[in-house]
């Protein structure tokens, strides 16, 4: 049987139970460990928030594979066009088991930091076409039209997922950086 506590917000519990404690007289609770309580979770880095979120798993393993997490779980800010493991499944076949072989390291970085922009830009901060700076070295072309937002052709299909250390915006394919 649930109870309205059953029901509550940890953050909201810790409060009641504070209050009821210093009520009753068992405990005191003082102002700052009761805000502690009660304030949110800061979310992660960008490598943490992908973790996390469980749609990801290919792209952490590539990030792994590349030896990028250090990087990514930097001051930043960065703004990450993360593919979703969706999009990592329509490559051609093979392409990603060949990426992340331990030969094409210097490749895998190539592509993943060209999914990274620097600097923290919400969607809000999007208007019609822009070259944008990436990690890699090129630019990425990011158009927001009424339509949506798309970086180099990929549909932003959820935009504004906040990390502690930037931001990710969830692509539907992976891109690809211009050959030299």
């Amino acid at each position: 049987m649930m109870t309205y506590t059953d029901r509550m917000t940890s953050p909201l519990k810790a409060m009641a139970l504070a209050a009821l404690l210093a009520i009753g007289g068992y405990a005191s609770v003082s102002n700052a460990a009761q805000a502690a309580a009660a304030a949110p979770a800061a979310p992660g880095d960008v490598v943490a928030v992908a973790i996390g979120a469980g749609s990801f798993n290919t792209l952490v393993a590539a990030i792994k594979a590349a030896d990028l997490v250090g990087a990514l779980q930097g001051k930043g800010p960065f703004t990450v066009f993360a593919p979703t493991d969706a999009a990592f499944a329509a490559l051609p076949a093979g392409t990603l088991d060949d990426l992340l072989k331990p030969a094409n390291k210097e490749k895998l970085q190539a592509i993943l930091l060209y999914h990274v922009v620097p600097g923290k830009v919400m969607s809000a901060d999007l208007k019609g076409t822009v070259s944008a700076a990436t990690l890699q070295g090129q630019p990425a072309t990011i158009v927001a039209a009424a339509s949506g937002v798309t970086v180099n052709g990929a549909r932003v299909v959820t935009a504004d997922v906040a990390a502690s250390n930037g931001v990710i915006h969830v692509i539907d394919a992976v891109i690809l950086p211009p050959a030299n």
